[in-house]
């Protein structure tokens, strides 16, 4: 039985990861501090052997005193803000649980001899000149932009990572992931796909930003937990940054016009002024998880959205009963 940490254990990801791998059998440690997570993400694990919640920010994690991680072989390392919303209601905590978090979490890895997997983002690439991004574009970014204290947290953590592999052996491997949605994504969290569906199921007017012609790119979350456990599985990603995402891009007004369809939605689609910084094109070339790790998605878009839909309008329904009592 492999023994996991997964930091962010209580985020939308890193609970999906945590159910698969409680599910294969690896007994896994999840640790949050819950800033952004939500224990009932986790509640359907909490009863099982195989897997411990800790209530912890990886901030204050000191490797030399910490025995429950005892015969740990992988860490996921996934703690932080994601949403633009939550990273910027909390720019000094974001920017703390990508550099600090991270290099405690790398010295808790070199402690055990534990291979060590990071997550960071799509956003290191900024507003990008080159579409579709490769790992080796060195990105166009703003440094004191509205988004810099988590892409530059993120960038430095890659930083952190890269040192870690040098000097001290760790096994290390950086996902860039691109944006990921599925049922479980809050939607309270100002991500485009849970604004959208949000608004269109509740009759509500779908906001999009600018004129809409923005490109995005969006990865079911099965499709991603499968390209996670790909790099932490592969020898040759070690010491390796992989694009994690899928390569269909679409404008956001055509995302918009896609749920307002699919979920038979009266809700008018209006406009609101585009936010600072807001990239115009982000898409993963992902040529190099193909070849490397044999991976790539397997859900398409109205796939995704069809089982993401479904369990929105589940949540929806179960909170009229709720109310209705």
């Amino acid at each position: 039985m492999k023994r996991v940490i997964i930091t962010g254990a209580a985020g939308f990801l890193g609970s999906h990861l945590a159910k698969e791998l409680v599910a294969k059998g690896c007994d896994v440690i999840g640790i949050d501090n819950l800033s952004t997570g939500l224990r009932a993400n986790v509640r359907e694990l909490e009863g099982k052997p195989n897997f411990r919640f800790v209530e912890r920010d990886v901030t204050s994690i000191e490797p030399a005193i910490e025995p429950e991680f005892a015969g740990v072989t992988e860490i996921y390392h996934l703690a932080s803000p994601a949403s633009p919303k939550f990273y910027q209601a909390s720019p000094l905590e974001t920017i703390a649980a990508n550099t600090l978090g991270t290099r405690n979490m790398l010295e808790v890895a070199r402690c055990l001899q534990a291979k060590f997997l990071f997550a960071s983002t799509s956003e290191v690439y900024g507003d990008a000149d080159v579409h579709p991004q490769p790992e080796d574009y060195c990105g166009k970014i703003n440094t004191w932009g509205p988004r810099a204290c988590y892409y530059e947290a993120k960038r430095l953590g890659e930083v952190y990572c890269f040192e870690y592999y040098r000097i001290h052996q760790v096994r290390m491997r950086i996902a860039r992931i691109f944006n990921t949605y599925s049922a479980g994504l809050r939607n309270d969290d100002g991500r485009v796909i849970s604004n959208f569906l949000t608004q269109a199921l509740n009759g509500e007017e779908i906001t999009v930003y600018g004129d809409g012609q923005q490109t995005r790119c969006f990865c079911y979350v099965d499709d991603t937990v499968r390209g996670l456990q790909a790099m932490m599985e592969s020898e040759a990603a070690e010491g390796q940054i992989f694009n994690i995402g899928n390569p269909a891009d679409y404008t956001i007004l055509e995302i918009a016009q896609l749920i307002k369809q699919m979920t038979a939605s009266d809700s008018a689609i209006t406009f609101c002024p585009l936010p600072a910084d807001d990239p115009r094109q982000r898409c993963p070339s992902i040529e190099k998880a193909k070849q490397i790790l044999g991976w790539e998605p397997k859900i398409d878009l109205e796939e995704g959205l069809r089982r993401t839909i479904a369990a929105y309008k589940r949540a929806l329904a179960g909170e009229t009963r709720d109310e209705n009592g």
